[in-house]
């Protein structure tokens, strides 16, 4: 028999945590998006029909958040790793005070050495 499973909206955690409200960051989530977008398809030309369809589609910034590192291998790919980390640092910066965590789940910034 399966017990009733709250929700992580429902859970403590979630009460605990800000419910996340899809209207609140709309405009920073297309700015985000077509930011990808447009790195995508000027800097990872090629076989990325998958990714295309993650940046092109994702409901939430938590979706493109995580698209990031699908970003930089296909930019590395066919670009190299140093322009990858230069676009993904311009990229990370849209993120800001919208990330998933709240921010402290990357436990460094990136950097361009």
């Amino acid at each position: 028999m399966r017990w009733a499973k709250p929700g992580l909206r429902n859970s403590f955690f979630g009460w605990l945590g800000k419910s996340p409200d899809p209207s609140a960051h709309a405009e920073q989530l297309e700015e985000i998006r077509a930011a990808m977008l447009h790195t995508f398809h000027t800097q990872a030309a090629g076989e990325h029909a998958e990714l295309l369809h993650r940046l092109r589609f994702s409901r939430d910034i938590a979706g493109l958040w995580y698209a990031r590192s699908a970003l930089m291998q296909a930019i590395s790919a066919s670009h190299g790793e140093a322009q990858a980390r230069r676009e993904l640092v311009a990229l990370t910066e849209l993120f800001e005070g919208a990330e998933p965590g709240g921010g402290t789940s990357r436990p460094s910034p990136l950097s361009v050495h």
